[in-house]
């Protein structure tokens, strides 16, 4: 329930401080008085756009904030499944708009999003406006309003669930065909580019290999020349080959080994460096004599490198390596060409056994909007006929959509007729304004029943009705003002004004600074003064005051 609301530097109101009561409440005031700007406060609260022209002049920033308690609500799951701090008796919600442009949110003074309030705000309020009227020619209006009466919500979720992943089957199998087409028509480029690279019998490393002979193959008379060179330095036959000048060395040493111990451990390093120059000499001319120019060899190595050079260049990659990843993604493509087939029949088995789901779960929701429909009928002729309309019909039409949508198969449309004999038609196109007045209303009596709404702010329901019809309107939310619930009520009617519980009045006033908005709580006797203007105008006559004492009483 809404226990006050605190309004500063919001349009024309300076500070405001509102204590609502429970039941029904009506707020009363001229045109203009500034009863519009409190409920554009309010929809702050409920997460709406912030506008800063709102601002008033001169300052900063404004601040709305309202109480609640929420005792009777059972609210906590929700705060916990928001993440939001929770107090089991009261909800405050703040909202500042600065006039930069930011805008600031507080739930239980906490800060939170505007999509966090706006949940929370549906929970705890909600606005009727005159605007709200004209949902009724909505399709999904009239479906959400079945829906909250039948009260499937869980298994209109359970059906979202299933419809959602039969949805998201169907796009990944469209997604999958478009694929497997285009995969289809690259398949003939793709084979050609893999055998080209298969044929090639390339292999990790061999690149660096085949330019290494090449180049070595290119220089063979060198190669053998040096070679041979070498080899006669080392292992000549003339005195002064190395091998030849370290036995000499060698022997120089051992004869003074005798009588100059070190020499002995030269002696020994020398025969060892005897070996190895001696192998040496044996590897260099068994290197030299094998060493033949093979110009057979040589053409092949550079036809291979060229086929190497002219694949890297074409694919545009600078190693064998790439060329092989190359071709094992060329491999991969084309196993998922061949499984193509495979993978979009598996998803079309999924997505029909999912639209046979869907359509099950849909026919559920049809059976109980269909209950609901027939109870629907029967309460809001009850509703309609007491306010002025004895000869209505309505009912509420059910017919089935080719495919099954988000919210299942079931087209709705509610049909109206006021008059004896008439024909049933689409509830917007035929009824006045006063009837739709008096349809809405019962809807949101319905609704109230169904759920719980703590706070309702019916903003000129009355509208195009007057006398006892919007008596019998005022009974009907007073009703609901008694169900544990809290009803406020804008309106201009001294009938419905008359019946509320606590009566507010919103006026303006002028002072140095400006005009300024204000509402305030009427007493009893303030009321008659009230109801009394409503009927006889600006001039208190005594015959009005008598009426309005007389509408009071009545209640």
């Amino acid at each position: 329930m809404l226990q006050s609301i605190h309004i500063q530097n919001y349009a024309l109101i300076d500070k405001l401080d509102i204590d609502f009561t429970p039941g029904f409440s009506v707020i009363t005031g001229e045109t203009g008085a500034g009863k519009s700007i409190i409920l554009g406060a309010i929809g702050l609260l409920l997460g709406q756009r912030a506008d800063v022209k709102a601002i008033k002049n001169g300052t900063s920033k404004c601040i709305v904030e309202a109480r609640f308690c929420i005792a009777s609500y059972g609210l906590e799951a929700f705060f916990q499944e928001l993440d939001l701090e929770y107090d089991p008796e009261e909800c405050i919600l703040r909202r500042e708009v600065y006039a930069s442009g930011k805008s600031r949110a507080f739930i239980n003074d906490s800060p939170a999003s505007l999509n966090q309030m706006k949940a929370l705000g549906e929970k705890l309020i909600d606005v009727h406006s005159q605007h709200q009227n004209l949902l009724l020619n909505k399709e999904g209006f009239q479906l959400n309003i079945l829906d909250i009466l039948a009260q499937d919500e869980k298994q209109l979720e359970a059906y979202k669930q299933v419809y959602r992943h039969y949805k998201d089957i169907s796009n990944t199998l469209e997604e999958l065909i478009i694929q497997a087409e285009k995969s289809r028509q690259d398949e003939d480029y793709l084979r050609f580019q893999l055998e080209q690279l298969e044929e090639a019998s390339l292999h990790s490393g061999e690149q660096t290999e085949l330019e290494q002979e090449a180049e070595t193959l290119s220089h063979t008379e060198e190669i053998k020349a040096n070679l041979y060179k070498a080899q006669q330095l080392i292992d000549g036959t003339e005195a002064n080959g190395i091998l030849s000048q370290t036995k000499d060395c060698q022997q120089a040493l051992q004869n003074i080994s005798n009588v100059y111990p070190s020499a002995s451990e030269w002696v020994e390093r020398l025969r060892s460096c005897y070996i190895e120059l001696k192998d040496i000499a044996h590897d260099l001319s068994v290197a030299e004599a094998e060493t033949e120019f093979n110009p057979e060899r040589l053409d092949y190595v550079n036809e291979r490198l060229n086929l190497i050079y002219n694949l890297q260049q074409k694919h545009r990659v600078t190693t064998i390596e790439a060329l092989l990843e190359l071709a094992e993604n060329y491999r991969h493509q084309l196993n998922d060409i061949s499984s193509f087939d495979e993978r979009i029949a598996e998803l079309n088995q999924q997505k029909e056994a999912l639209y046979n789901k869907v359509l099950e779960q849909a026919r559920q929701l049809t059976n109980l909007r269909t209950k609901s429909a027939h109870h629907i009928e029967e309460q809001m002729k009850k509703l309609l006929i007491p306010l002025g309309m004895p000869n209505v019909r309505f009912a509420v039409e059910l017919t089935s959509r080719k495919e099954p949508d988000l919210n299942g198969l079931d087209n709705v449309t509610f049909l109206f007729s006021a008059n004896k004999n008439g024909a049933l038609q689409n509830v917007a196109s035929v009824a006045s304004g006063g009837e739709i007045a008096r349809v809405m209303l019962s809807l949101k009596a319905m609704i109230a029943g169904a759920v719980k709404l703590p706070t309702i702010i019916f903003d000129e329901i009355d509208t195009g009705v007057s006398g006892s019809i919007a008596e019998k309107m005022a009974l009907i939310m007073r009703d609901m003002g008694r169900q544990n619930r809290q009803v406020i009520s804008i309106t201009h009617l001294p009938q419905i004004a008359a019946r509320g519980t606590t009566h507010y009045k919103v006026y303006k006033k002028d002072t140095e600074t400006g005009t300024n908005s204000y509402i305030h709580r009427l007493t009893p006797e303030e009321r008659v003064k009230e109801i009394a203007h409503m009927l006889s105008g600006s001039v208190l006559t005594e015959a009005a005051l008598n009426n309005a004492r007389a509408l009071l009483e009545n209640q």
